[in-house]
């Protein structure tokens, strides 16, 4: 698998997003489409790659797929401002993975891309979703 190609720039895990994997399942696509109250051909996504960071599911432009790309880095952990406002997570967007950025960030720099993607990148999604917050 090509974990540079599917991980977006600003960390998140394309390789492991619902929207992803509903591309080739149309019964995951139906569900993913009643889940986030999109049409069935929206509900589905190649990853930020492919779609130079305008994947049609979300309700704004990012900011971070073309700032990546003006500045020539990879990844936004890559960058000399890296961590910048862009980053920044939001209350309203709690339930999001985009809050998630950071740390996935963090993780790809500590651990390299591929044992990230292999061995921790689904699992901080899972933790982010369903863990219990503890000290």
């Amino acid at each position: 698998m090509d974990y540079t190609r599917l991980t977006a720039p600003c960390g998140l895990p394309c390789f492991a997003c619902y929207l992803f994997l509903a591309q080739d399942d149309p019964q995951m696509r139906y569900l993913v489409s009643q889940e986030v109250g999109l049409p069935p051909e929206k509900a589905a996504c190649p990853g930020c790659r492919a779609l130079k960071g305008q994947p049609g599911h979300l309700p704004m432009t990012c900011r971070l797929y073309p700032c990546a790309e003006a500045k020539g880095v990879q990844f936004c952990s890559d960058c000399d401002e890296f961590p910048c406002d862009n980053l920044h997570p939001y209350c309203d967007q709690a339930k999001m993975w985009h809050n998630t950025k950071v740390f996935h960030l963090c993780l790809i720099k500590k651990m390299g891309l591929t044992a990230w993607a292999e061995h921790k990148a689904k699992s901080v999604l899972e933790t982010y979703s369903f863990g219990k917050f503890s000290l």
